[in-house]
């Protein structure tokens, strides 16, 4: 089961193993014709200064993924109290990929690039073999208006719905504040509890357990966590996105019941974390309801 320029931050691994999971069978690979590779499939370009405000977007706060919170002998830090700056959080998005110079929606399914793999969670020892997965970019509009480029790292056999789902939140102006790949190091970086990055593959298991998130298989994504909080019992991630927990105060980024981003992937058969009985995860999706 984390929109911080080029900071790290724990919360996206602990949002990322918060998820529910289990085991899943390797992907079959499926063949996919060769796209172009996208100008920056090694790494992200550097971010360049945000402007203060675009629309009803401000810039992040100085403060954004510096203030790491003391963790517990349980292995997580507590629940906090939200920011006033993000209780209505609207972050201007801060590019890691080239965006669409024409404002329309574009796509790439590829085979990983080697430098994409080498900064990403994936060793040998995760339950999906390098093979199996593929690297997508999609457009996506940002709670500035404006569209962005973000990426993927997927199962093979579900890049082409991925990318079916993300093109229709793009059509519905559905806000994302970052979509990016984690490495191994950010996703075990002390946590700060503030991350907002939609994301999928996290080589972790699932937390508390010694089974693997579907996360660590590519077959889940996590959709604006801050606004969309792991919640069970005291424990909430991101740790500092209990405002986000009154569900009735609709605010945008949010996840509900019936919204156009449950229905984009329940149209390929991904279930979502929102409807589960023992908790509730709304940022999280998965092919295997896991």
């Amino acid at each position: 089961m984390r929109v911080t320029g080029t900071v790290a931050v724990l919360l996206l691994g602990w949002a990322l193993s918060g998820c529910s999971g289990g085991s899943a069978a390797p992907a079959t690979p499926v063949a996919v014709a060769p796209t172009p590779t996208p100008p920056a499939a090694s790494a992200p370009a550097s971010p360049s200064p945000s402007p203060s405000r675009i629309g009803q977007a401000t810039a992040a706060p100085r403060w954004l993924g510096t203030r790491v919170l003391p963790v517990g002998p349980d292995g997580f830090a507590a629940a906090r109290k939200t920011p006033a700056e993000l209780r209505d959080r609207s972050i201007i998005t801060v590019d890691d990929l080239p965006p669409p110079t024409d404002g329309r929606f574009h796509s790439t399914i590829q085979r990983v690039p080697a430098g994409v793999l080498a900064r990403s969670s994936w060793t040998q020892s995760c339950p999906v073999a390098a093979a199996d997965l593929r690297y997508v970019t999609v457009t996506f509009r940002g709670f500035d208006g404006l569209a962005h480029t973000g990426e993927l790292l997927v199962n093979a056999r579900v890049a082409t719905d991925l990318v079916t789902v993300f093109r229709r939140l793009y059509a519905a102006a559905y806000p994302i504040e970052r979509m990016r790949i984690s490495s191994a190091a950010e996703l075990n970086a002390p946590p700060t509890g503030d991350d907002n990055t939609t994301e999928s593959f996290a080589c972790r298991p699932v937390r508390g357990q010694k089974s693997w998130s579907q996360h660590a298989y590519g077959l889940a994504v996590d959709v604006n966590p801050f606004q969309n909080p792991y919640h069970k019992g005291d424990v909430v991630l991101p740790e500092l996105a209990t405002a986000y927990l009154d569900r009735a105060d609709v605010r945008p980024g949010m996840v509900q019941p019936r919204s156009t981003v449950v229905r984009a992937f329940e149209a390929v058969g991904w279930k979502w974390g929102g409807d589960y009985a023992s908790l509730r995860d709304y940022m999280h999706f998965s092919a295997t309801g896991g």
